[in-house]
C-alpha cells in the first residue's frame, strides 16, 4: 500500500529554513531516518517545501478561477513536506513515524494518508 506521510507546518517553518546548529542537527537526523527508510525498500519520494509565503492557490468557482497568493494562515493546517512510502499497510506506516526523530523544533505533527487503491 502507498501512503503520502505530511510533515505538518508550524509557525516556525513558515518562517522559511534559518540554519543554526539545532536545525543542523535536525536535517542530520532526518538524512539518517531517510537512510534507513531507503534500506528498508520503502522511501519512494520525499522533499521538503517552502513556506506558503512562496506558494499559490487557486480557487474554483463553476467556470471562474481565482488565484491566491501566500501567505495561508493556519501554519498548523499547512504541509511543510513529505514522503511517500511503499508499506505493507497502515500499522507499519505508523510504526515508521514513531521512529522518525521530530521534524520541527518544539511540537510537531505527521499525518498519514493512503493513496486510493484503484484495483
Amino acid at each position: 500500500m502507498r501512503v503520502m506521510v505530511l510533515v505538518k507546518a508550524t509557525e516556525d517553518s513558515e518562517k522559511g529554513y534559518r540554519r543554526s546548529p539545532e536545525t543542523d542537527a535536525m536535517m542530520d537526523a532526518m538524512g539518517r531516518f531517510n537512510d534507513a527508510l531507503r534500506d528498508a525498500g520503502i522511501l519512494i519520494m520525499a522533499d521538503g517545501l517552502t513556506p506558503s509565503s512562496a506558494g499559490a492557490r487557486v480557487a474554483f468557482d463553476g467556470a471562474d478561477r481565482r488565484v491566491i497568493d501566500g501567505p495561508f494562515p493556519e501554519p498548523l493546517q499547512l504541509v511543510a513536506g513529505f514522503w511517500i512510502w511503499e508499506v505493507k499497510d497502515m500499522e507499519e506506516a505508523i510504526a515508521w513515524v514513531k521512529r522518525c526523530p521530530n521534524p520541527m523544533p518544539g511540537p510537531s505533527e505527521i499525518e498519514i494518508r493512503p493513496f486510493h487503491d484503484l484495483d
